[in-house]
């Protein structure tokens, strides 16, 4: 996955954001937009930043044990390889709240959480977009570790993995007037339970965060 032909297009849409804490529910409109069917993996990081995180996992998971600062680090390295411009102005904030994204550039972005839960469900309204055993690695099926990627069902618009194998950085802050820097999370991973895989569930964390659980997948506009 190192050219644009490779990521699928999502057609937009409006979809209904909820957080489960608060039971608070908000519409958001999602332009169409670009996203790859699968995460980055172990492989791709490595031709692109010429380093990876060490793990005894294969070069077709997942890459994991990445924080969400890393995350548009490599965005900004892919679009260059790719000779796109750059979403992201980096800065020196340890919290990242410095990171200014340009959205009229052409290059390589972390979806929004919107953008992602739109792509994972596929028009579908259920919980998820397929039955869990045939769709995702999740604690009832992974044997406690990391599965290559595309290795379950791809949803009705061909995206694998959305559910479990690992969640998944996005762009957005989860609540900046409670959490401060925290950015969302999304998807479930190999270690999760049933309730952790599912569409709508939203977790967060600092964006220095490296665990083993815990990945990325790009976006692009269209």
């Amino acid at each position: 996955m190192s050219t644009p032909d490779d990521l699928l297009a999502v057609p937009g849409g409006v979809i209904v954001l909820r957080d489960e804490g608060t039971k608070v529910t908000w519409p958001v409109e999602v332009a169409d937009f670009l996203l790859a069917p699968e995460p980055v993996t172990r492989e791709l990081y490595r031709a692109i930043t010429d380093g990876v995180p060490l793990s005894s996992a294969a070069p077709r998971t997942p890459v994991t044990e990445v924080s969400w600062l890393q995350a548009v680090r490599f965005c900004n390295a892919l679009s260059k390889r790719n000779g796109l411009e750059p979403c992201y102005v980096l800065g020196t904030d340890p919290d990242g709240l410095d990171v200014d994204w340009d959205a009229t550039a052409s290059g390589y972005r972390l979806p929004t959480e919107a953008e992602w839960e739109h792509a994972c469900r596929a028009g579908s309204s259920d919980v998820r977009p397929g039955e869990l055993d045939e769709i995702a690695w999740y604690r009832g099926n992974s044997g406690g570790r990391v599965h290559d990627v595309a290795t379950r069902a791809p949803n009705a618009w061909g995206f694998h993995d959305m559910i479990g194998n690992v969640w998944e950085w996005c762009w957005d802050l989860f609540d900046p007037r409670v959490y401060g820097p925290y950015r969302v999370l999304r998807g479930g991973g190999w270690l999760d339970h049933p309730r952790g895989c599912r569409a709508s569930c939203r977790r967060k964390s600092h964006p220095s965060l490296r665990i083993d659980d815990l990945g990325f997948r790009v976006a692009r506009r269209r």
